[in-house]
């Protein structure tokens, strides 16, 4: 990395994915720590560290040890109800849009709780069993539905209230901020959120952009300064998470890329390149289907799951896999168009050009749809944004000359190719979409 130089470099890879136990979903956390030392042995010395992972999960701890294997967000054990607050009151507080797989809910349903004295979410976990160093760094926190948005500090009087004890809350990591060592190596506390780290790497030259952080979730939003806590954006179910540097990433989660891979892997089809062309050959619009509802959460026969959504729906049956996958990713690119305007009206703050990052980023055909349905250009890339933006602050931790998240994004842009997608199509088309799959009827 220099001046005019950012490269990554691959070490390795491992799998990682839910173990059902007896009926729960849990992760595999031995596991994934056993697959960061193998591969932190496979890269050999290096300068520093950084972890980030997804959000929201988390390990309890008594005296230093866990309690038990993290649950798995897609676990059924959660609701989207807690006592001692009211809807309105959480929102004023945390920002957060009402979702089962917040750590609110889940510790909601957590049974070993009352044993606990520390909460660790999953990188500070890692971090710690590395460093023997204990904190929750900012934008995962931000998370949880216990963070104060404005403060940005745990709400430790809410937790009381909804019967989390404060005292499993440790303190507050900055990204950027030194919290340890491993074997004589500097750990850094990066945006452990992957999405914040992703954010971070958003090549965008302007102020006025949108992103799209799209993977297994797709993270659709914007970033401000400030959080929007009015009701509207509570009714819109927006979210309010923190950003590295002290942003907000005004965002909703939609359900992303997940309801193809899993049709994937029930179908036992690894071949996205020869799907892809098959749904781009198939009958537009055809049938339209809405990727956040709840029977599409959970892991397992995504197809028939698609069946039966779309039969409840009064629609025909695809009857070929292109067909399915074309019905996937326009409803996901209208998704996407419906979520980036309710954004740009609620925060008052509107975008000339859609950024998608991540994985997604690959796939031509949804980039495209996604210019078409929302009637933006799409630059689309880095796909390994989330890995970027983490070592961008890390090196600015070491003493690189990366004064603000301005000066990552243009050494990102200019070391990194991105595709441009202009729009395409008929925008009434789109709108007829977006009104049979939100206007009336089980779509509403």
């Amino acid at each position: 990395m220099s001046a005019d130089r950012l490269e990554l470099v691959q070490v390795t890879r491992f799998w990682n994915g839910p173990v059902d136990l007896r009926g729960s979903l849990h992760w595999d956390i031995l596991h994934l720590y056993r697959s960061v030392l193998d591969g932190l042995a496979a890269a050999g010395p290096v300068d520093s560290l950084g972890i980030d992972s997804w959000a929201v999960d988390y390990g309890l701890l008594s005296e230093g040890q866990l309690l038990g294997n993290p649950f798995h967000y897609r676990d059924s054990r959660t609701s989207t109800s807690v006592e001692g607050v009211t809807a309105e009151e959480l929102y004023q507080i945390t920002g957060l849009q009402q979702l089962p797989i917040n750590t609110l809910y889940q510790l909601a349903a957590e049974r070993l709780l009352g044993q606990a004295d520390t909460l660790l979410l999953i990188p500070d976990l890692l971090g710690y069993w590395l460093t023997g160093s204990i904190g929750v760094e900012r934008t995962n926190a931000s998370t949880t539905q216990l963070y104060d948005v404005r403060a940005r500090e745990w709400s430790c009087q809410l937790a009381e209230r909804v019967g989390v004890p404060a005292r499993v809350l440790p303190r507050l990591w900055d990204a950027g901020e030194v919290v340890g060592s491993w074997e004589g190596t500097p750990v850094i506390a990066v945006g452990s959120h992957d999405t914040a780290s992703a954010v971070v790497a958003v090549p965008a030259e302007e102020e006025r952009f949108a992103y799209i952080s799209s993977g297994t979730w797709s993270l659709v939003g914007l970033e401000l300064a400030e959080p929007v806590l009015t009701e509207e954006a509570r009714l819109a179910n927006f979210s309010n998470e923190g950003g590295v540097d002290g942003r907000i990433r005004f965002l909703r989660n939609v359900m992303g890329l997940w309801i193809l891979q899993e049709c994937q892997r029930s179908w036992a089809d690894d071949d996205l390149g020869q799907l892809l062309r098959e749904a781009a050959a198939a009958r537009p619009f055809a049938v339209l289907i809405d990727p956040d509802a709840p029977e599409f959460l959970a892991p397992g026969g995504m197809p028939q799951r698609i069946t039966d959504h779309i039969r409840r729906t009064g629609q025909e049956v695809p009857q070929s896999r292109g067909a399915v996958v074309r019905c996937i990713l326009e409803s996901l690119a209208l998704a996407y168009r419906r979520t980036l305007r309710a954004a740009q009206q609620i925060a008052d703050k509107p975008v000339d050009v859609v950024h998608v990052i991540g994985g997604g980023s690959q796939n031509e055909l949804l980039c495209q749809l996604t210019a078409d349905a929302c009637g933006l250009p799409v630059l689309a890339g880095p796909v390994e944004a989330s890995a970027l933006g983490n070592v961008l602050v890390q090196a600015r931790a070491l003493g690189e000359p990366l004064p603000d998240l301005a000066a990552m994004r243009a050494l990102v842009r200019s070391t990194h190719h991105l595709r441009r997608y202009t729009p395409q199509g008929k925008p009434a088309d789109w709108d007829a979409a977006e009104s049979r799959m939100f206007g009336t009827g089980d779509f509403a």
